[in-house]
């Protein structure tokens, strides 16, 4: 099913056209229309681009408007200014068409790794989705231009966390989910994001002493699959925000292809990091039941979910394909449930 090459030119046509607009529009909120694209185009429905992207233009907003540029010598001082994105995007535009994106890509991830909080995650699911463009369906320059957009975007948006103590246990060393039902809600949670994640205290260790690049990456797809599971009886927490465990994560594992193997093991740690603290921000009191979804293909699973439109549910269901067993077609089929459909 899964169309990444496409050659059609749909994406990039798309892409040109997103490229206009910025990152966020009302101050905050994340233009997820890239990512959208980009995987109708992977999930072999090139033909809905379009009229999907019509739908949800009205949420874009206009690029905005430079303030300095970024330069080598002067980019730390630049980092996480959100007021500094169409900068970043530009220098990573000169970067990205300078040299190979696999080195910039190279580079940066390390820099932009720890920050990957910033923009409720959403930057580095960006990234991911551009990357799997780029392997699977080759170097475009609308493409690369979407990997500089994103890249800039996190950069703009990076936000470290630090004092989260790391609680030892049982946990560390087992399953995925095991680790994920031992992380503790935050206490008196209230506001958006950056105030729930100033909550966040405690999390479980999970895999702390992986080092071996394999290993880190077969850990991190068991944490993608754990995660999107758990949505199937957790997700009413929060239907919107509890898609990022899942959809982070996945970016960063869609991503290791493309980076240093040195590089993989931090990224197993920091989308642990990530994907715990969303969990324990959003935790539900009580899980649910989840039903087997019963005898129905992942084709039609992303059908239903291109029908109904809503921008966090297609890019679920794109991460439950990806994971491809009947839980996590579940919980795609929740997340069609309990959101909004895009009107």
């Amino acid at each position: 099913m899964n169309s990444a090459g496409d050659t059609s030119g749909v994406l990039e046509e798309a892409l040109e056209r997103l490229h206009a607009a910025g990152p966020e529009r009302l101050g905050r909120l994340t233009n997820h229309a890239p990512m959208v694209v980009e995987a109708l185009a992977a999930h072999g429905q090139t033909g809905a681009v379009h009229r999907w992207l019509d739908l949800y233009e009205v949420k874009l907003e206009d690029f905005p408007s430079p303030v300095e540029p970024v330069t080598d010598a002067d980019w730390a001082a630049a980092l996480g200014d959100p007021r500094r994105v169409a900068d970043w995007i530009a220098y990573f535009m000169r970067a990205v068409g300078e040299g190979s994106w696999k080195s910039v890509l190279a580079e940066w991830w390390p820099r932009l790794l720890p920050g990957m909080y910033g923009g409720s995650t959403h930057p580095v699911i960006r990234v991911g989705h551009a990357v799997r463009s780029l392997i699977e369906g080759g170097e475009s320059p609308p493409r690369l231009a979407e990997l500089a957009h994103g890249l800039g975007y996190w950069a703009a948006r990076h936000h470290p966390v630090t004092g989260i103590a790391l609680v030892a246990g049982d946990h560390e060393n087992g399953e995925a989910g095991e680790a994920l039902d031992a992380v503790g809600p935050i206490r008196d949670p209230h506001g958006g994001f950056p105030a729930r994640l100033a909550l966040v205290e405690r999390l479980p260790a999970w895999a702390p002493g992986v080092t071996d690049p394999e290993t880190a990456r077969q850990r991190l797809a068991e944490l993608v699959r754990a995660t999107t599971h758990r949505y199937a009886t957790h997700g009413h927490g929060d239907e919107i925000m509890l898609v990022h465990a899942a959809t982070a994560p996945n970016a960063v594992l869609r991503t290791l292809p493309a980076l240093p193997r040195e590089l993989w093991a931090p990224s197993l740690h920091a989308a642990w990091l990530a994907s715990a603290a969303v969990t324990a921000m959003y935790a539900p009191s009580e899980p649910v039941s989840s039903a087997p979804p019963g005898r129905i293909a992942a084709e039609e699973v992303f059908e239903r979910a291109l029908a109904h439109g809503d921008e966090h549910v297609i890019k679920l269901t794109d991460t439950a394909l990806d994971v491809g067993d009947e839980q996590a077609l579940a919980a795609a089929l929740c997340a069609i449930a309990l959101c909004e459909p895009l009107s």
